[in-house]
């Protein structure tokens, strides 16, 4: 599987991690899947989302029911972007992004699936 996502979209994410550092943060990400490649179009700030040190979470019960939200993305304030148990225990949708500290780069970021296994990410 493929992720493609508009680098004004990586932009925005790396602008507001580097913001609330040391705190983590984390944004829906809303597209479609077409064979094995998903667009990524919008971010969404979940409802009550909470952005902590070492955490960021949010209430899956206030989300309304949207079938284009297609994955994740937030960030970790070490230079480590590999998931943790917690990370993929706690996925919402096929994807997640991850991305590290100090967020300045594009290669500061790497995207996996439910398993943790890495996924070509493909940035326009």
């Amino acid at each position: 599987m493929k992720v493609i996502i508009e680098e004004r979209l990586i932009k925005t994410v790396l602008e507001a991690a580097k913001k609330v550092y040391p705190k983590e943060i984390l944004f829906l990400l809303r597209g479609k899947k077409k064979g094995e490649e998903i667009r990524v179009k919008e971010l969404i700030l979940p409802p009550k989302v909470i952005f902590g040190e070492g955490f960021a979470s949010f209430s899956h019960y206030d989300l309304p029911i949207d079938l284009s939200i297609v994955g994740s993305i937030h960030s970790h304030p070490s230079p480590s972007n590999k998931p943790s148990t917690e990370d993929l225990n706690n996925m919402y949708g096929l994807f997640m992004i991850i991305v590290r500290y100090p967020f300045d780069d594009l290669k500061d970021l790497k995207a996996y699936d439910r398993e943790g296994r890495e996924l070509k990410l493909e940035i326009i």
